[in-house]
């Protein structure tokens, strides 16, 4: 019984690891845009393709991916997983041009696509389904970590590079193998064998058998096309799109436009600002766990999207909003307010992914696993919307092309308006009223 309590708990640290080793090669291009652009030579709309070229990997993977691991369990999945990304990383690694490098996210998307479908449930066995709920929000929060840590290692890397020292060998082997004019290039050596250890360790670890729930399950084609014909489950879908899309669009463009219209370094201030986005997006999180208790999800959800857009707009027109306003912040905001403004952006973002998905699956009674397939193929929206505002950046400014966002979270805010689920969250006043409503029922009888 002690063995399986220790393999159960070290597969619940694996899957722990495996969730920030998504999180740390999915979240890193928003740091990078500036630098390919500069290095590439490329316009706006085309550093807009790379991001695109990565998730739209989850729109073409998601679906498939849950038959996939179906068919041949979580442990040959996540190999397959962690294999094809391994490809895509050394792949850029080797040959670091714009279009290998369009090929190499795409490979790593799918390699990430196949991982999320996977790990849920191996994380619901072999961590107890009792303490499911727990561990998948200190996985969030692991997951945000990383993306909170992943901008820190590229401004390391591509300050220190330049002037490694010989006393840290580890710097030295890294710009043996990277072009001195490409730097930051030397992610893709960290991801490449960030890839190859969780291919060894996963290779050696020994997995429970998964029983998948009704929910879990991928459905047939058959299913999916019943619930496309939902006009509900098209709602939620777009829902899905427009708050990835919001988020990386946010997330890609922030060192980019800080480097265009304030100057700031982006290797510097500009990675800070998209390390603080995620960062801050974890702590909303927590936040967000005890609003959810408090609250109707669908307020919380409309309280968000207003102060999102709020941000937003600070970030965008940043001194000459508050001017308008008549406002003055003292301290650290002065001078810098789109700085932080956008990384809060994320902060009051990071409710909006669980409250829209658990929407969604509330709204109807069935076929649960199959809806949730068609939502996560939503996350293609982290491949439109940055390339749309790379796009209209183009040609008229990249300011104009952010404003697209507004789109994006005026959705995400008619949402708390015209939600219906079957079953709403549960809060503590729903609680006392249930507690008090069966104490009565029993008194009665």
């Amino acid at each position: 019984m002690a063995e399986t309590s220790r393999r159960n708990y070290y597969l619940v640290f694996l899957i722990f690891l495996t969730f920030f080793v998504i999180s740390f090669l999915t979240n890193i291009m928003g740091p990078l845009i500036p630098d390919i652009i500069q290095s590439f030579s490329l316009s706006l709309a085309l550093a807009g393709l790379l991001p695109f070229s990565f998730f739209i990997a989850y729109g073409v993977m998601s679906i498939p991916a849950g038959f996939l691991v179906e068919k041949y369990g979580e442990k040959a999945a996540m190999l397959l997983a962690f294999g094809v990304a391994f490809c895509g990383a050394m792949l850029f690694a080797l040959f670091p041009n714009y279009l290998v490098a369009s090929i190499s996210l795409f490979l790593i998307g799918l390699g990430m696509a196949i991982l999320q479908v996977a790990i849920n449930p191996l994380l619901r066995v072999s961590g107890g389904e009792e303490h499911f709920a727990f561990n998948s929000v200190l996985a969030q929060l692991i997951f945000g970590g990383a993306s909170f840590l992943s901008p820190r290692l590229y401004s390391y890397l591509v300050t220190s590079l330049p002037a490694a020292e010989k006393q840290n060998p580890l710097l030295n082997s890294l710009r043996q193998l990277v072009p001195a004019n490409l730097p930051w290039v030397s992610l893709y050596w960290v991801f490449a064998l960030t890839t190859v250890a969780m291919l060894v360790i996963i290779f050696l670890s020994r997995f429970p058998k998964v029983e998948l729930k009704e929910e879990e399950k991928a459905g047939t084609w058959s299913i999916y096309k019943l619930l496309f014909r939902k006009k509900i489950v098209l709602l939620y879908f777009l829902g899905i799109m427009a708050y990835v899309g919001t988020e990386q669009g946010v997330a890609n463009w922030i060192s980019q436009f800080l480097k265009t219209y304030h100057g700031l370094d982006p290797q510097t201030a500009g990675a800070r600002a998209v390390s603080y986005f995620w960062g801050l997006m974890t702590l909303g999180g927590l936040l967000g766990l005890v609003l959810l208790k408090l609250f109707d999800s669908r307020k919380v959800l409309l309280l968000a999207s207003l102060l999102a857009i709020v941000t937003l707009t600070l970030g965008l027109f940043g001194p000459a909003t508050l001017a308008a306003l008549n406002l003055k912040i003292p301290g650290i905001f002065s001078g810098q307010v789109e700085l932080y403004t956008f990384s809060a952006v994320g902060f009051f973002a990071s409710a909006m992914w669980p409250i829209i998905f658990s929407l969604a699956l509330n709204s109807i009674a069935q076929h649960h696993g199959a809806f949730s397939g068609i939502l996560c193929t939503g996350i293609i929206g982290g491949a439109l919307m940055p390339l749309l505002v790379g796009w209209v950046g183009d040609h008229l400014g990249l300011r104009q092309g952010m404003l697209i966002l507004y789109l994006t979270l005026g959705y995400i805010l008619s949402i708390g308006l015209w939600a219906r689920p079957l079953i709403s969250n549960e809060t503590i006043r729903m609680r006392k009223k249930k507690k008090e409503a069966a104490m009565a029922s029993t008194e009665n009888i």
